[in-house]
């Protein structure tokens, strides 16, 4: 069966959102929680942040893989820049994280397939797309954080030349499926 990649439309959001969900390990629903409006499914919350535009958190920064018309994963990445005015988070959960930035890198948020289509080599290739656009977009490399309770996700980025540049621990919260360690993992474009 062939697969195809393909920019995002807004039509995608919602299993941009889906998608999002199966990478982030529950830190995705956690956020949309807080966001949530009313009865807003954490869903919902998804959806309409991703069909926005001019934002990070939009499908103009996704790359859709597709097979017989129907999507089967995604890649999520945006430029990291270092923000001088940023305040840390004070909240409790995601403050944990703010250490875990590297400035000029295309920072990976999400790398997601479907049940199914895992281990046949379209990870890497979406990680080979993210490649070209650091290149295009003259950053320093690509960026991402990772768990360490995800040992296969972990070996796989490794496996590609990311090596554990930073870590902090996960704090614990009904919505979050992972425990223990969140790895910044990095694979500088000078190098390569």
């Amino acid at each position: 069966m062939t697969v195809i990649f393909r920019p995002a439309l807004r039509t995608d959001a919602r299993e941009i959102a889906r998608l999002f969900q199966i990478s982030s390990e529950g830190a995705s629903d956690y956020i949309w929680s807080q966001l949530a409006e009313g009865d807003e499914s954490l869903l919902d919350v998804g959806e309409r942040r991703y069909a926005r535009e001019g934002v990070d958190f939009s499908y103009e920064n996704c790359l859709m893989a597709e097979a017989d018309g129907q999507v089967i994963g995604m890649l999520h990445s945006y430029p990291m820049f270092e923000d001088p005015q940023a305040t840390p988070s004070s909240d409790p959960v995601l403050a944990p994280y703010a250490d875990l930035e590297i400035p000029h890198t295309l920072y990976i948020s999400s790398l997601a397939l479907h049940e199914g289509w895992r281990n046949q080599g379209l990870g890497a290739r979406f990680l080979e797309y993210a490649r070209q656009r650091c290149r295009a977009l003259e950053l320093k490399g690509l960026s991402l954080i990772d768990y360490a309770m995800n040992s296969g996700a972990c070996r796989f980025y490794q496996r590609h030349g990311f090596t554990i540049v930073g870590e902090c621990q996960i704090v614990p919260h009904p919505l979050i499926r992972v425990t223990g360690a969140a790895y910044l993992m990095h694979w500088p474009l000078a190098e390569q």
